[in-house]
């Protein structure tokens, strides 16, 4: 057998230019050689071809997913969040702004009243140790006194008016304190919670309290923050291609977005082309992110109208139906590897966006030519993720659904599928529930250590060297037939409990 060569695997170009639409789940690399501990593994990465990031994570910009408490929170963790625009644009304007004003790695929900309500019951605190006294009853007016939950609990006469017995609020912290900056601000006071006060106007933005600091401490330790030139966090903002989205790109660039992604789920088209040089044009400092894309012809026609970065998937969501509705899509292992590779040509970074389940599916997304991935499904049924938790069999969870549903486009991301003029609409997504998962500032870093492992195994020490170990057919890939993919996962076992840390 000597001299015979034995060739494992196929490299990338020869494997995706078969004719076949691969899934992240179809296709596995094979190990290469390891000369570099875990932990040296360096996750830095672009977002678009100015902007920085510490961790490759986006929140995708639906309205279960990202509003102001998962761009803050994603921010924190070294990532970037994408309010959505399913809204009026004041109100995406206040929540870009809303995310912007803090350092914490968290929002909280004070309680206001006004000087003349009463408290009826404990509960009116709900988790809160105390509540704000206002002129108006709401954070947008002055701050008059608060009523801890022990006071009121000691009261005798506890219909009367709070301001019969609120104490004056003596404390206050500025809202752009840091994490570290509040805590060491609670322990030298001896406090047990302290309002975070915005500046200039004084609005309490947030309460703080020593349960947080025991909460958040006993998370992984936090990377460094995204944060923009002006020093706060970094926070994105979707936006549509209609005539009308001019006026709301607008509150988005006074509000302080630091990207605008143009939201669309086929991004090829003469709207997107014309919007990406207007905002080009009138916005030159502002980075353009297109899409979406899934073929390197789609990419070329962004790319030349000027987009500073391109999102790569149609129909991959758990809640997309797009695939089986219009016949239109690609799988997106195939879908990231062809974008990436036209994209690449002209330094433009690639965002996967969709059909992450799991941390071996980012890894597989970011060697494949992505530098970040674009999280939905993921993120959801999370702390941060917007919505109030409900039971169901049992189960914690949170709604989750597709803007593609009829449900979203009710309230206008029909705009998205080109749809805002049609009389009849046709869903492209569904209305579904996840389950609670906790807060994203426990589960992303240890995804983020599951990566590195994967590209550890891959002989990456960053994401820059993947791609070129990819691109030079050093790392080679197969693809996975059925009973191959079900011997990856759990099997052969008459009951296993499934924990990710």
């Amino acid at each position: 057998m000597d001299g015979v060569l034995v060739e494992d695997g196929f490299p990338a170009d020869r494997l995706f230019n078969q004719g076949y639409s691969y899934t992240y789940d179809d296709v596995i690399f094979l190990p290469h050689y390891i000369d570099f501990p875990t932990d040296s593994v360096n996750l830095s990465t672009k977002l678009t071809k100015n902007i920085d990031l510490y961790i490759p994570c986006v929140s995708s910009p639906m309205d279960t997913v990202t509003e102001s408490s998962m761009a803050v929170a994603m921010a924190a963790l070294g990532g970037i969040g994408i309010i959505h625009y399913n809204n009026l644009p004041l109100e995406q304007a206040a929540l870009i702004r809303s995310a912007k004003s803090r350092r914490i790695p968290f929002i909280s929900d004070p309680i206001f009243m006004s000087p003349s309500d009463s408290i009826a019951s404990i509960d009116e605190f709900v988790s809160s140790p105390c509540v704000f006294i206002t002129e108006s009853g709401n954070s947008k007016s002055k701050l008059l006194g608060v009523v801890a939950k022990s006071d009121w609990e000691s009261l005798t006469e506890k219909e009367s008016p709070v301001s019969d017995y609120m104490l004056g609020s003596s404390f206050s912290a500025p809202s752009k304190y840091t994490f570290e900056q509040a805590a060491a601000y609670l322990a030298a006071k001896k406090l047990d919670y302290v309002p975070l006060l915005s500046e200039p106007d004084g609005e309490i933005v947030d309460l703080f309290t020593t349960a947080d600091v025991e909460r958040v401490r006993g998370y992984p330790k936090l990377g460094l923050p995204s944060l923009g030139p002006d020093g706060d966090f970094m926070v994105g903002a979707a936006m549509g291609t209609r005539e009308q989205d001019k006026e709301r790109l607008e509150h988005l660039v006074k509000a302080g977005a630091n990207v605008v992604v143009l939201d669309s789920s086929q991004g090829n088209s003469i709207y997107q082309i014309e919007m990406i040089k207007y905002v080009k044009r009138t916005y030159p400092e502002l980075d353009v992110i297109a899409g979406n894309v899934v073929t390197a012809y789609q990419a070329q026609n962004l790319i030349q109208a000027g987009a500073d970065a391109l999102r790569v998937g149609m129909g991959s969501g758990s809640i997309c139906t797009t695939q089986e509705v219009c016949a239109v899509g690609r799988g997106q292992a195939t879908a990231v590897y062809k974008v990436s590779s036209i994209a690449e040509q002209s330094g433009v970074p690639v965002i996967a966006d969709g059909g992450i389940a799991n941390s071996g599916h980012i890894v597989k997304a970011l060697v494949l030519g992505a530098s970040t991935v674009m999280m939905g499904s993921f993120l959801s049924g999370s702390n941060e993720a917007p919505g109030a938790y409900e039971y169901q069999g049992g189960r914690r969870i949170k709604k989750y659904r597709g803007m593609g549903s009829l449900e979203a486009m009710t309230k206008g991301s029909d705009a998205r599928y080109l749809g805002d003029t049609s009389k009849l609409k046709v869903a492209q997504g569904v209305v579904g529930a996840v389950a609670d998962k906790g807060s994203v500032l426990k589960f992303i870093p240890y995804t983020m250590q599951a990566v590195k492992q994967g590209l550890q195994d891959l002989g990456a020490p960053s994401l820059q060297s993947a791609h070129n170990l990819l691109k030079t057919s050093v790392l080679r890939l197969e693809v996975r037939t059925g009973a191959a993919q079900a011997e990856g996962g759990v099997h052969d076992l008459a009951f296993y409990e499934k924990k990710a840390f």
